[in-house]
């Protein structure tokens, strides 16, 4: 018996070594990995306790508004990430249209744009090209290990060849929107960075020169080379680590030329603000709108489909464009059943809809039919 109890305290002893050794390389990983970002400092948080959306220490939605899954529901949405689910990747992987990097350098005609999947755009509009939450990594996440793989196995161009960009818009600093590795090879190459309050932190951090940041807060704007940018509200939340949740504020955007205007919606739940943002700068000629990797579990964070296209309504869109699909597994739900829902639902709504091949080149007055459903051809 004393052998026995021998061999379960070695046991015991090892298991609990490993689990010391775990949590070690985790804290380490944590606060050593680039990543993760900053934190900001005291002085800026004294900045943005000015914010009228900035309470105890965090940001918040309007009317506080947040979305904090209880301890059974936390466990339904981790089980739910080993669960399988039917077409939940494209298979063959997406094939996506290549561009050229002197075709995008020499464009000088209408406003138009390049969809890189999920929320990340070039848009060139006014003779300037802008990037709108740039992720081109692989995997939306601090590690390859920690997130499942992009759609597609390359980009319609890969960073290096990107040319010269006037300006970058994030929406918030969630991994699969804000992304180190591509600042870190986009930085050399961008006039200004545009971000709601305290990204900058995270920017600096990665070899970003302050005066090449700008943050706004809230239905706050600034003029950029003839180009109108708006801060806008977003019923979201921020956060990269274990102790940062809201410590920045998340946003969506309006893009202003003389001739037109364009809203990006980021991340959102549905809420009043949509028909507040409408009413104020509406009509839009056209808008990005978030349409993936929903979950009955976290309505307040994500819409779904059906609430996609009567958000588009809200803002006043001409011409809507579901995004946040189309790059990443990060719902259960499949990968096509965002883009088939939002189709059903405006079809009810009567409301146009823009939903162009990945890399496809296209302006905001083209009409693209959404009866080639490209996405069932892969």
């Amino acid at each position: 018996m004393k052998k026995v109890f021998k061999i379960i305290k070695k046991m015991l002893l090892t298991v609990g070594i490993l689990i010391g050794i775990i949590i070690v390389i985790g804290i380490l990983f944590v606060n050593l990995s680039p990543q993760f970002g900053a934190k900001t400092s005291k002085e800026q948080q004294k900045i943005y306790a000015k914010s009228a959306h900035y309470k105890n220490g965090q940001f918040v939605n309007i009317g506080g508004i947040k979305s904090d899954m209880s301890f059974s529901d936390m466990l339904k949405a981790i089980g739910g990430m080993f669960k399988r689910i039917p077409n939940a990747r494209p298979t063959p992987p997406i094939t996506v249209e290549k561009v050229d990097s002197t075709e995008i350098a020499n464009y000088k005609g209408a406003t138009r744009f390049i969809w890189f999947g999920h929320s990340a755009f070039l848009l060139q509009i006014g003779h300037k090209n802008l990037l709108i939450d740039p992720m081109f990594s692989d995997v939306p996440a601090p590690h390859p290990l920690l997130g499942s793989k992009r759609f597609s196995n390359e980009l319609p161009i890969e960073i290096e060849k990107i040319p010269v960009i006037d300006a970058v818009l994030i929406s918030h600093d969630h991994y699969d929107h804000l992304d180190y590795e591509s600042i870190r090879k986009l930085k050399h190459k961008v006039n200004t960075f545009f971000t709601p309050l305290g990204l900058g932190a995270h920017l600096q951090q990665w070899g970003v020169s302050k005066d090449k940041i700008i943050e706004l807060d809230w239905w706050q704007e600034t003029t950029f080379e003839g180009l109108t940018f708006v801060s806008t509200p977003a019923q979201h939340f921020s956060g990269r680590g274990l102790s940062d949740r809201d410590k920045t504020l998340w946003c969506s955007w309006i893009i202003q030329s003389p001739n037109e205007k364009i809203f990006f919606s980021g991340d959102s739940g549905y809420a009043q603000h949509f028909k507040e943002i409408g009413e104020k700068y509406g009509p839009f000629d056209f808008a990005m709108m978030e349409c993936g990797q929903y979950n009955e579990l976290w309505p307040e964070v994500h819409m779904f489909p059906e609430q996609t296209a009567q958000a588009a309504i809200d803002v006043k869109a001409k011409k809507a464009m579901p995004i946040h699909w189309g790059a990443f597994k990060l719902a259960q739900h499949s990968w096509t059943d965002p883009v088939q829902r939002v189709m059903q639902k405006a079809k009810e709504l009567n409301l146009t809809l823009v939903i162009p091949e990945i890399g496809k080149p296209t302006t905001i007055n083209e009409t693209v039919s959404t009866t080639q459903n490209w996405w069932n051809r892969n």
